[in-house]
C-alpha cells in the first residue's frame, strides 16, 4: 500500500512510501515493511532521507525498527543518522525520533 504522512515540531516534513503487511488469525499479531522518503526541514535544516521498516506485532507486543538509511540524507541533511518510534495513543499516532548528524 502508499503510505503519505505530514509531521509537525523539529521535523516538518511529508513523506511517501511504500508498505507490505501480514496480519494473522490471532489477534493483535502481525507484521510490516516498509520503505518511506521524507522530505522536509529538521531543525532548520532543509533536505530529504529515507526511512526503513521493520516491526511486528506479537498478541499486541510491539517490536519496531524504524532506522535513517544510512548515507540516504540529501542537501543539509548530509550525515543524518537516527531511529523513530511510533507511539499509538487513542488510536492516534506520534513520532519520537532519535537523530544526529555524522561529520
Amino acid at each position: 500500500m502508499t503510505i503519505g504522512k505530514t509531521f509537525q515540531g523539529d521535523l516538518s516534513a511529508s513523506s511517501t512510501g511504500e508498505m507490505l503487511s501480514a496480519r494473522t488469525n490471532v489477534k493483535d499479531s502481525a507484521g510490516y515493511v516498509a520503505i518511506e522518503r521524507v522530505i522536509g526541514t529538521l531543525q532548520e535544516r532543509k533536505g530529504s532521507f529515507v526511512l526503513q521498516h521493520s516491526s511486528t506485532m506479537n498478541k499486541g507486543e510491539a517490536q519496531q525498527s524504524i532506522t535513517v538509511v544510512p548515507d540516504s540524507g540529501t542537501d543539509e541533511l548530509l550525515g543524518l543518522s537516527g531511529r523513530m518510534t511510533i507511539i499509538i495513543k487513542d488510536k492516534q499516532h506520534f513520532y519520537e525520533f532519535d537523530y544526529e548528524f555524522q561529520r
